[in-house]
């Protein structure tokens, strides 16, 4: 069973992770309108936002999908039998790809890359900024792999041993 301070400490990263998809959310907003229109407080105001209406889509769905997945670690925590280092990698490895595939991904709607490829591929924006977010891509990439095989490895072993922790 993840032990409970890990448990709250997912929930309220995932929370964290929805609290950032809110405001990228904001941001989204606005770039679709191509202005700040809080009517009847704020009407018209004209923003130009950089980026692309996929890239801050994605920037969007990526702080929902991530904070549930951490909230739903930490809910089902009490349902995964793993032992003391297990548990911390699958927590580490479940807050590395939590963030590291959300904040990334507001990098790249902001700055018109896509971080898919070191050296860009065929994607326009800045090579340098494109480089630095795939590097920042790798421990979520690895981390999730983890996470993912942990949980059910945890799982399992809930279940072998008869629903006991």
């Amino acid at each position: 069973m993840l032990s409970e301070k890990r448990r709250g400490l997912l929930v309220f990263n995932g929370i964290g992770l929805i609290a950032t998809a809110i405001v990228s959310g904001w941001f989204y907003f606005f770039f679709l309108l191509g202005a700040i229109d809080l009517w009847p407080f704020i009407t018209d105001v004209p923003v130009n936002i950089a980026g692309d209406r996929r890239a801050w889509n994605m920037a969007h769905l990526e702080g929902i999908t991530n904070g549930t997945m951490l909230i739903a670690i930490g809910a089902a925590g009490g349902y995964i039998r793993l032992g003391e280092r297990a548990q911390a990698v699958l927590f580490w490895a479940s807050l590395a790809f939590g963030w590291l595939f959300t904040l990334p991904a507001i990098a790249n709607a902001a700055f018109g890359t896509r971080g898919l490829e070191f050296g860009g591929g065929p994607f326009p924006g800045d090579v340098t900024i494109n480089n630095v977010i795939f590097l920042f891509g790798w421990p979520a990439m690895i981390g999730v792999h983890l996470a993912v095989a942990l949980l059910l490895w945890g799982a399992w072993q809930y279940h072998r041993h008869g629903g006991q922790a």
